[in-house]
């Protein structure tokens, strides 16, 4: 049975049982994914997910339910599921199904490239293997080279007992390479990504090249004295950042006293050369959608307006709780998930320097290339990191050598308080979340 058909039978069944308002929220997913080491396949995935999460209320609590079996017999389960669910409820915030908005506040979003499921699994894997081949072939100290692409497609589609009917369907494709040089007993390593909706656009020598450049350019490197440095987080590495702390500008960490941002809506928290924008219509990223997780329209805002807090990420939840509107950021990490709130495309917006431009402008100091263990060495709730590091030392505005074996320590805030220019060269690497270089006037480094 078709979602919309299933759904109908749900909302018929369920009055009949008692239940008020009643919404399905689908979602049908198709997953690709190939891998190449030392010319064999090493890696190969194809998947396939179906499933759909009803909710709805009944005796005045929310219950809920979910199911991958779409037959007219899995009515019946899904439903008294449901009625089981809500009667061991006992949360009082008082949730709601969203009526829908008029037609015209669903911005139209294309976030499907018709040609990318034309693009065979055979033409995959012979692009795998090129960047493969081109990575061993550009110098003789490429010591292993790892290479996978893969793909996915899905649509997404919530239908409630108030007549909302709505459909978004996307599809998005990534490549990696990681390349390990070896020159003596100095090992390297680099990655390097591409991430589009047109295949076409995946040049396996420029991603070869890219990340062969930079293992090649740290053979040699050493640490340096410890201090504070002026640095430059090269684009990776602010978006990096920038995916490490994404957490703190949701209002549902906020209300938990899960972020230091609670309370801070209208005042100063960055530098005010930076500005972050939530762009869930940005056709090229893969979180582009006309519509959240709860059916509430998206918008294109401004979170961080020249440093200034112009407001936290809401759902329908807590915007209620805020008393404020809700920005469209209901989100669900799977259909059976229940309704969190995320960024959509979440992006440090580019200024007008080149990335040589900082270099320039910071005249001695670092760029930082890398950061690693942000999973344990950076507390998304205080703001505080402590990574290790590598990258290159920089003195008249020029890379002189490359560095490893640092530390660099701080705070997320402090630290974005303290940029003093922004680059022009924005990147989003293979996910939502995108940033340019950034010049810091000083962090804190750890070295000899």
């Amino acid at each position: 049975m078709d979602v919309k058909s299933f759904a109908n039978e749900l909302f018929t069944r369920g009055r009949a049982l008692g239940f008020g308002d009643m919404e399905v929220y689908a979602s049908a997913r198709n997953q690709f994914r190939v891998g190449v080491f030392k010319t064999e396949i090493d890696s190969y995935t194809l998947a396939q997910s179906r499933g759909l999460m009803f909710r709805g209320l009944i005796n005045g609590k929310m219950g809920y339910s979910f199911t991958e079996n779409f037959a007219a017999e899995g009515v019946e389960t899904l439903l008294q599921d449901a009625v089981e669910n809500a009667a061991i409820m006992d949360s009082d915030e008082g949730e709601e199904i969203f009526a829908g908005a008029a037609p015209d506040a669903y911005t139209h979003v294309d976030a499907f490239n018709d040609a990318l499921p034309e693009v065979t699994a055979g033409e995959k894997i012979a692009w795998v293997k090129a960047v493969e081949g081109q990575a061993y072939a550009l110098d003789n100290r490429v010591f292993t080279a790892q290479v996978s692409v893969g793909d996915n497609a899905g649509v997404t589609q919530i239908l409630n007992s108030h007549g909302l009917a709505l459909s978004h369907k996307d599809n998005f494709a990534a490549g990696y390479i990681s390349a390990v040089v070896k020159a003596g007993e100095d090992t390297k390593q680099s990655y390097a990504f591409v991430a589009a909706r047109d295949f076409s656009r995946f040049d396996a020598a420029k991603l070869a090249g890219e990340a062969v450049e930079e293992a090649l350019s740290l053979l040699g490197a050493e640490s340096l004295p410890s201090g504070s440095y002026p640095v430059v987080l090269r684009r990776d590495v602010a978006l990096a950042f920038l995916s490490t702390f994404a957490g703190s500008f949701s209002a549902d960490a906020a209300q938990k006293g899960m972020s230091l941002l609670k309370g801070k809506v209208g005042e100063r928290i960055m530098s005010g050369v930076v500005t972050i924008m939530d762009e869930p219509h940005l056709a090229e990223r893969p979180n582009a959608a006309p519509f959240d997780a709860e059916g509430y329209p998206t918008r294109k805002k401004a979170v961080v307006e020249g440093g200034v807090l112009k407001t936290l990420l809401h759902n329908r939840k807590t915007a209620k709780k805020d008393g404020v509107e809700s920005t469209g950021n209901a989100h669900k990490a799977a259909y059976n998930a229940p309704v969190g709130v995320a960024p959509s495309n979440f992006y440090i917006t580019p200024g007008q320097q080149s990335y040589r431009g900082l270099l320039a402008q910071m005249g001695e100091g670092l760029v930082i290339a890398n950061i690693q263990g942000t999973h344990a060495g950076a507390n998304p709730v205080s703001g505080d990191f402590s990574l290790s590091a590598y990258g290159y030392l920089v003195k008249g505005g020029q890379v002189v050598r490359p560095v490893n074996q640092i530390t660099i320590a701080g705070n997320f805030f402090a630290m974005l308080s303290d940029v003093r220019a922004v680059g022009d060269d924005p990147d989003f690497g293979v996910g939502a979340i995108g940033a340019p270089s950034l010049l810091i006037g000083s962090l804190a480094v750890a070295g000899t």
